[in-house]
């Protein structure tokens, strides 16, 4: 039992988890255009998802996590270095458009975490605006690049998705915020340390409605999607106002991150048995 719960926790703290959450919404936006999944792709953004948020979480973000021993640390970095390497080898397979699409989200999650000067503010520590890039850059992975490597116009419907993809991944992260809520600088300016806890909630129903309305704002609704929107967002709803759930690390880090791991099956359920 011992031995399943530290290879449960390596599996979250080295990022893996969250990783397969972002090729699920990858997956997702496959399904959407009807296209084959690349595994190409999929596994560039399995490897650098895993190589980011290792970055972050044990280098700006450090003081939220507790690293149990030095020699756990290591065990993560070499695998991030691993997981580096591998993600490199799958971009250069890749076509050029993604190459571009990822300098800039790179741009964006670098600069999240390191400033352009040494005198300068990084993205992450401008009032406010966290949120937003992690929302952008989940966004341009799993929208974005799905579009660009089946090769399919920038059209209105892929305006609408990207915005709700960033509309999902901002609810996402209001748990997260609310977790983090007695350890995060008070300049970060998040959400729950503006409006407070409640009308943060408040506020992400009301995104979770948005997300939902927009589908209709499409000129093509994929089969089944107004259903599976829906179902994701009473389960969104659901993890708001399970307010005492999210100061466990195992509900925000496993059963939040969960969510877009269960939209997609239930996309791949229901085209493989309706």
């Amino acid at each position: 039992m011992r031995t399943l719960k530290a290879i449960f926790d390596f599996y979250l703290d080295a990022s893996v988890h969250v990783a397969i959450a972002v090729i699920s919404m990858a997956g997702v936006t496959f399904h959407l255009l009807g296209s084959s999944s690349d595994i190409n792709l999929m596994g560039f953004i399995f490897f650098s998802v895993i190589v980011c948020y290792n970055f972050i979480k044990y280098g700006v973000e450090a003081y939220k996590y507790l690293i149990v021993s030095n020699a756990y640390h290591k065990i993560i970095q070499l695998f991030s270095f691993v997981s580096f390497a591998f993600a490199i080898y799958f971009l250069l397979k890749l076509d050029k458009a993604i190459w571009m699409a990822t300098l800039v989200l790179g741009a964006l999650s670098a600069l999240y975490a390191v400033p352009l000067l040494p005198s300068a503010k990084n993205l992450r520590n401008l009032a406010g605006l966290k949120i937003y890039i992690v929302a952008f850059v989940w966004a341009g992975f799993s929208v974005l690049l799905p579009v660009l490597d089946a090769k399919i116009a920038l059209d209105w419907d892929f305006a609408v998705t990207f915005i709700q993809r960033m509309l999902l991944v901002l609810v996402l992260i209001l748990p997260f915020e609310i977790r983090d809520l007695q350890w995060d600088d008070k300049s970060l300016r998040t959400f729950p340390q503006v409006f407070g806890i409640k009308n943060t909630t408040r506020l992400g129903i009301g995104l979770i409605l948005i997300f939902f309305l927009m589908t209709f704002l499409k000129d093509e609704i994929h089969q089944n999607e107004i259903t599976l929107r829906l179902i994701l967002s009473i389960a969104l709803i659901l993890v708001l106002v399970s307010k005492k759930r999210m100061q466990s690390k195992y509900f925000v880090m496993f059963w939040v991150e969960a969510i877009p791991i269960f939209w997609f099956c239930l996309f791949w359920w229901t085209e493989n048995y309706f």
